[in-house]
């Protein structure tokens, strides 16, 4: 096999989910971008009409996409964050004598009136 013929898929190259994302967030907004040129330098169209098309068929579905997207991310942060605010509680319910130090008397010396 000849490597000079050997294809390799770009999902391969890129390791993360993240990553292929990217490139196609990147991609759509290119396309919405050169949308909103041609309707900024079209003789019927306007800038505040570019400015909308960019808007409405760039922006706002990339924000859409990207933030449900990333909301098993937000879960997963969420749960760490519980785990952990549960830990410290458990730590700091421990029995006074827990760590390992001599128990103090229970009950406190009297003193003899003279």
């Amino acid at each position: 096999m000849n490597p000079k013929y050997v294809t390799v898929d770009v999902a391969l190259q890129l390791k993360t989910p993240t990553a292929a994302m990217s490139i196609v967030v990147i991609g759509w907004l290119y396309v919405a971008l050169m949308m909103a040129v041609a309707e900024a330098t079209s003789s019927t169209g306007s800038v505040l009409g570019a400015i909308v098309t960019f808007l409405l068929y760039g922006v706002g579905p990339v924000g859409l996409v990207i933030y449900l997207m990333l909301e098993p991310a937000r879960r997963r942060r969420r749960r760490a964050a519980r785990m952990a605010a549960r830990q410290a509680v458990a730590v700091g319910s421990k029995a006074p004598d827990a760590g390992g130090e001599a128990p103090a008397d229970a009950v406190a010396p009297v003193r003899e009136k003279p």
